[in-house]
């Protein structure tokens, strides 16, 4: 069977993207990958050998555009869509699976007109304008945070599994700002630094590139031994050695965790769209599995709080509530739909 898989800007995005080409050629099947010339969708794919063909297509993003901007990003993801219409016919497609973002738009909506199922996975627990859009359309709408969907989970690479555990006492944190930093858990680190190192408790923390430096610099300064990086790709191995988490809540990081058994205090991105890294977070506190503090709230005494606390019933929990081979679920499931 022939997939196109469509969508990206964003890491969140191109991973579950990843997960399901390698799900596809494990099954047998081909894909292809239709995204943006803007974003990270080169970067995570121009030389990737699992899809038969990669394509970049020249759009932005729309919905935070205003005036001419805006007209001119319509214009792109016009011009890309009828760009995608063709690719899609030259491959003989028999089904388009979005991951969503902003450059999922053209290769969805040629499917669309070209009667192609449509199949579409939202990451996060506020579902995107984009999907929302096309939801009515889609011969399947996938979300781990909706009882009602036909398959309830996320793609999440099988390094995270591997490597899960329960935990119980606090031996080692993790600090997770994303592959850009997050000055406000950054700073919230430095200022438990030194109370964690006279609790003989060790310290992993992921800075970013832009805020690695100071950082770094700042935990000398302290006195205080740290493992910190700017970026890496080798986050599963480092989750595997801590015993809770302090992160940000965009779905790829918070599932991971999950399927790591790795409690975490979520602080969520304040500024993301239609504050949905607030509404990912909530969804693992209202199921008992971690907890949730807004920026503005005080998170030193919060985070020093959980340092004495017992994570056995939320560790418990997390890898109770994780799923493996959903990636693999989402591609059985289409070849279903589409062949019966």
């Amino acid at each position: 069977m022939k997939f196109c898989i469509t969508g990206g800007g964003t890491g969140g995005h191109l991973m579950i993207a990843e997960a399901l080409v390698e799900a596809a050629a494990q099954e047998g099947h081909e894909a292809i990958f239709i995204g943006s010339t803007s974003g990270q969708d080169r970067k995570y794919f121009e030389d990737h050998s699992t899809f038969s063909h990669v394509y970049f297509l020249e759009t932005t993003g729309v919905v935070n555009q205003k005036g001419l901007k805006k007209v001119k990003a319509l214009w792109l993801v016009l011009k890309a869509f009828f760009a995608s219409r063709k690719i899609l016919k030259r491959h003989k497609i028999e089904a388009v699976y979005s991951v969503g973002g902003f450059s999922a738009a053209p290769a969805s909506f040629a499917a669309i007109s070209r009667f192609i199922p449509l199949f579409i996975h939202e990451q996060n627990a506020v579902e995107g304008r984009l999907n929302s859009l096309l939801k009515p359309f889609a011969a399947r709408f996938i979300s781990a945070y909706n009882e009602k969907s036909p398959i309830i989970g996320y793609p999440v690479k099988e390094e995270f599994f591997k490597s899960a555990r329960e935990r119980e006492d606090v031996k080692t944190i993790i600090f997770l700002g994303g592959s850009q930093g997050a000055k406000a858990i950054n700073d919230l680190a430095l200022s438990v630094a030194e109370e964690l190192k006279k609790k003989g408790i060790k310290i992993i923390h992921q800075a970013g590139e832009k805020d690695y430096e100071r950082v770094q610099k700042k935990y000398e300064e302290l006195g205080v031994e740290a493992e910190v990086y700017a970026f890496t790709k080798e986050m599963p191995s480092l989750m595997s050695k801590a015993d809770l988490a302090v992160s940000r809540s965009g779905a790829s990081t918070l599932w991971e965790l999950c399927a790591n058994g790795l409690p975490a205090l979520f602080i969520p991105f304040p500024h993301a769209a239609s504050d949905h890294q607030y509404h990912n977070a909530r969804f693992i506190v209202q199921n008992e599995m971690g907890w949730c503090e807004r920026e503005s709230e005080d998170l030193r005494e919060k985070l020093l709080s959980l340092l004495d606390e017992n994570l056995q019933s939320k560790s418990s929990a997390l890898l109770e509530h994780s799923s493996k081979d959903v990636a693999k679920m989402m591609i059985l499931d289409a070849y279903k739909v589409v062949h019966d």
